[in-house]
This record gives C-alpha cells, structure tokens and sequence, in this order.
C-alpha cells in the first residue's frame, strides 16, 4: 500500500459520521493553494481555499470537522495575526502553519497560540496530510466534548432549584441526612429530590454525577443549601 492510499484511509477516518471533513487553507499563493487544495482533495478531504486571512474572516465557514493550513507571511493580516482573530472569535480549528521564512521565535509564538503543527517549506506532502489527519482528529474530539457538555448543561438547567441544590451536596459527598439539615428538609423528601435529580440527569451512581459535575465545573457551597 502507498504513502498516498495509507492516507487516503486514514484521512477518511478522520471524517465527521453525517459529513465531510473539511481543510481551509490561506495563502496568498494561486500555485500554492492549487497544489495544497490538489493534494488533500487526492485523499478525500473537501477544501476551501482562501487568498488573504481577511476573506477567511468574512466568510461562513461550514460547522464540521475541520483544520486550517495557514501561510505565516500574507498580505494585510499575518497568519499569526489571524491565529489571534480566530481566538477573539472563539473559533477553535486547529491550525497548521506553513511557511518559507521560518524562525524559531515566530514558531514559538505558533504554538503557544494552539497550532498543531509549523511547517517549513519545502515540506514533504506526507508531513502535510499527517498533521492534517492529526488537526482534525483533534477537532472532531474538541467538537464532541462540547457537545457532551452542552447536553449535560441543558440536562442541569431544566432541574428545578431544589433539585440543583440537591445534586451540589450529593457531589460534595454529603449524606441524605445531612442535605436535610442542610436544606432544612425532612430527609424522605430529600431522598425524593434525589431520585428526580439522578433520573433527570441520567447518573446511574454518585460517581458518574460527580463527572458531570466536574465537566460542567460545578462546585458546591453552603448557599446553595439555602436555595
């Protein structure tokens, strides 16, 4: 088996389930982005090729598993100020950089900013499809433990106020019986809150509901025992 059909598989792989993975690249280069846009496609990735990082920005980018090949030196926005852009935005894609002027204080501030990957050219196409692989595995990760989090904050949301107050205790490792006193609840009564909060959020044990908790960045305090 080849380079080239090795990543073939492995770039399918990489495949959100119901859509395309998908590679945005900026550069300022009609040949570069022809060849970049020519290789990933030769493996089954979708492609959107941009020529300045303010055409990136003034588009829709679609909402799928995705990586960006950005060239460092481009006219107007640099690559690395377009790094900064995306993160004001609080648009995530994994960033590979590319580029033919590198230097190792350019390269620092790269990844300190959250690349995957800084390429000088020329680099072998094998690096470039192995970093792209590696992005986008990353994102569709990214990708789902949000939208883990997202579930799990809407399942919280719709508890009602006592029932909240209930799973903080139970996750602070406080018994039925001192919730209670707590709450100023009868016990039984406690027990019930209990049982609604558990089903409601699907915790089967204490110790998936602290997972949760620890997710959503809960944490219990003696107000909430006041709600």
């Amino acid at each position: 088996m080849t380079e080239r059909s090795d990543s073939r598989t492995t770039a399918a792989n990489a495949e959100k389930p119901g859509g395309e993975a998908i590679v945005f690249i900026v550069d300022d280069d009609v040949s570069v982005r022809r060849s970049l846009t020519s290789l990933l496609r030769s493996v089954g990735l979708d492609v959107l090729a941009f020529g300045s990082a303010q055409e990136m920005l003034q588009s829709k980018l679609p909402h799928s598993n995705s990586c960006l090949v950005l060239d460092v030196r481009l006219p107007g926005l640099s690559g690395l100020e377009l790094q900064n852009e995306l993160a004001k935005l609080n648009i995530h894609i994994p960033i590979i950089f590319i580029t033919g002027h590198g230097d190792i204080p350019m390269s620092v501030q790269a990844m300190k900013g959250g690349a995957v990957d800084f390429l000088t050219k020329p680099f072998r196409d094998q690096q470039l499809l192995d970093a792209v692989v590696a992005a986008i595995e990353r994102d569709r990760k990214r990708r789902e433990a949000e939208t883990a989090t997202s579930k799990l904050q809407s399942l919280f949301d719709a508890l009602s106020p006592r029932e909240q107050a209930v799973l903080k205790l139970v996750a602070a490792g406080l018994m039925n019986k001192q919730i209670a006193a707590e709450m100023g609840l009868a016990e039984i009564t406690v027990k019930i809150y209990r049982g609604q909060m558990m089903k409601k959020m699907g915790a089967r044990s204490v110790a998936a509901l602290i997972r949760m908790t620890e997710r959503l960045g809960i944490q219990a305090s003696h107000s909430d025992a006041q709600t």
